[in-house]
């Protein structure tokens, strides 16, 4: 029999093994279909394990506690919000298209199969100190990056574009939140529901007007 090459994982050159990367990957996906189904105090460690097909001290090698599993998949989810509306942000220098793209990535972000949005805007667990935190970067990062692009294209003091970056990010989380919980009954489709915020943010938004760089940069 041929020995597995030096380069090649111990858990990998094992039949039925998982690397280590892909094993933490489906135990989360196990995990994150639990907290979304029970919620964090509902869920059980057994019922994630079982979910993932493997034994209780396996999961219980990737995730010490029920808790490091649960801020492990919140992380991974906030950073995906967070990231997506960057991108959005970064796709155009185009404002009107920007504001276009930024509410898109909310609403795909609340229309991600397995209903990552719930453990990120509607957690069970947000008095516990390490998962408010998350929570709250996750408001603040996406308020500021909209504030940037505010506060660079209209020269805004940077405290008045982040109260307009809070507002926007809030409508957009706000306005998804409600049609990704409401679509089965109203038949809206997301690309009307995105469309219609789009349009209220952009009236809003766009009565302030762009910077005149020119001027800005010219000799007194």
């Amino acid at each position: 029999m041929t020995a597995a090459p030096d380069h090649v994982s111990a858990d990998a050159a094992r039949p039925g093994r998982l690397p280590r990367s892909e094993r933490r990957a489906q135990l989360l996906e196990a995990a994150q279909d639990i907290f979304v189904e029970a919620g964090y105090h509902s869920a059980a460690m057994d019922a994630i394990a079982e979910r993932a097909g493997v034994s209780k001290p396996v999961l219980y090698q990737h995730f010490p506690s029920k808790k490091d599993l649960y801020l492990a998949l919140l992380d991974q989810h906030c950073t995906a919000i967070v990231d997506l509306v960057r991108e959005a942000l970064g796709s155009t220098d185009n404002n009107r298209a920007r504001v276009t793209a930024t509410i898109a990535a909310y609403f795909e972000f609340f229309d991600r199969d397995g209903a990552p949005f719930r453990l990120v805007f509607q957690s069970d667990l947000t008095g516990e100190p390490a998962v408010r935190e998350r929570l709250d970067r996750v408001e603040t990062e996406c308020a500021e990056a909209i504030a940037d692009v505010i506060s660079d294209d209209a020269a805004l003091p940077r405290e008045h574009a982040l109260i307009l970056g809070m507002a926007l990010a809030g409508a957009a989380q706000n306005s998804a939140r409600h049609w990704v919980t409401s679509s089965a009954e109203t038949g809206v489709a997301r690309t009307e529901a995105s469309r219609l915020v789009d349009t209220l943010s952009w009236r809003g938004i766009g009565g302030f007007p762009k910077a005149d760089r020119a001027s800005e940069a010219a000799p007194a």
